[in-house]
């Protein structure tokens, strides 16, 4: 089943306990990013505001006792896309409340976690984030009856593989 609109902002809405991400692609080509990706890499800076609507999310879920957690699977050198994430996103996130830890995989093989970006909700729900090679997202696809195990145990093996954003060195 895919997800698009407001049945996909459902689930950042309603989950009860958690959300966690997984990011494996070092590149995303979201296009209502282009303009202030654009802008990073012109050496602009950070506009007013900037991600202002997902950071009051996080800190909504926050003050509500949900966890948000993600875990980002990099290679050095970071991408251009990547450079942008760590010096105009993450940071506010963290910020906001969220728990973004970093598995780079620079220099050890990759521990076992799939090539497949996933958000797992309230450690029940799974939802796929399909993405072309050049990044551009394909769809949101909701698995029906979901391997939960599977998830939970890459779940837990990318978080047991990261360092915090904060002490990450790039």
């Amino acid at each position: 089943m895919l997800l698009d609109g407001e049945e996909w902002q459902a689930y950042f809405r309603d989950f009860k306990r958690s959300a966690f991400r997984l990011e494996v692609h070092q590149t995303y080509t979201m296009p209502f990013e282009a303009e202030t990706f654009r802008g990073f890499l012109d050496g602009e800076p950070m506009p007013d505001g900037f991600n202002a609507e997902w950071h009051r999310t996080i800190q909504d879920h926050v003050a509500a006792g949900r966890t948000m957690t993600r875990a980002k699977i990099v290679r050095q050198p970071l991408t251009p896309y990547s450079r942008y994430l760590f010096g105009w996103a993450i940071p506010g996130n963290v910020a906001a409340g969220e728990n973004y830890q970093i598995v780079d995989i620079t220099d050890r093989p990759n521990p076992g976690l799939p090539e497949q970006d996933f958000w797992l909700f309230d450690e029940t729900t799974v939802v796929h984030l399909n993405y072309r090679s050049d990044g551009t997202q394909i769809n949101r696809e909701l698995i029906q009856d979901p391997e939960i195990e599977k998830y939970l145990a890459w779940r837990d093996l990318a978080l047991e593989s990261a360092v915090p954003f904060s002490v990450y060195r790039t």
